[in-house]
């Protein structure tokens, strides 16, 4: 029953992880990439809509996002969405597709960049320091029924070795998006 729980634990910290990296890969290191219009959300007929599911969204070159929406009168809320949205990106309307040209990263912009790479990364340490309470919180109430006290302190010990090597882990990703960011 324990190793279910640090089973259980370890997967949602994994996922943790992998919700890093997907937020990270919304941060733009100078160069074009779907990934970046993630985050921006479309009001498209009263209803918060990702620009994914409104437009394709193609790179034809390393400093242009080209959008082509499947629905003409989607445009305008598509641009709006884009000016709205914290990217720093200026899209250009033809009528029928949106481009983007990615400018090359200022001084400023990339601390700002690697400012939000930090906060993503503390929401995710918090996110599996929240995971590994609620293992030792599962691990002592077995205590009180299932297992003796020098278990649930064994379980509980590898729940933190566990916590320990995830919280290494992101801070390998933040890292290397740092350096990503910083990259001229």
């Amino acid at each position: 029953m324990p190793q279910a729980v640090k089973k259980n634990a370890e997967e949602r910290m994994e996922k943790a992880i992998g919700a890093l990296k997907r937020d990270l890969a919304t941060l733009r290191a100078g160069r074009a990439t779907p990934a970046l219009l993630d985050r921006v959300q479309v009001e498209y007929y009263g209803a918060m809509t990702p620009v994914s599911q409104l437009a394709n969204v193609n790179t034809p070159d390393s400093r242009t996002l080209f959008i082509q929406p499947w629905d003409k009168t989607s445009i305008s809320a598509i641009e709006k969405a884009i000016m709205k949205s914290d990217l720093g990106l200026t899209p250009s309307n033809d009528g029928a597709a949106i481009r983007i040209t990615i400018p090359p990263l200022t001084e400023e912009r990339r601390a700002d960049l690697v400012k939000m790479t930090k906060r993503f990364g503390e929401e995710a340490k918090v996110a599996i320091r929240n995971i590994r309470r609620d293992a030792n919180d599962d691990i002592k109430k077995m205590e009180k029924t299932d297992i003796s006290e020098d278990e649930s302190r064994r379980h509980q010990e590898d729940i933190q070795k566990a916590t320990d090597r995830f919280i290494a882990e992101v801070d390998k990703v933040l890292v290397v998006k740092e350096k990503e960011i910083m990259e001229v």
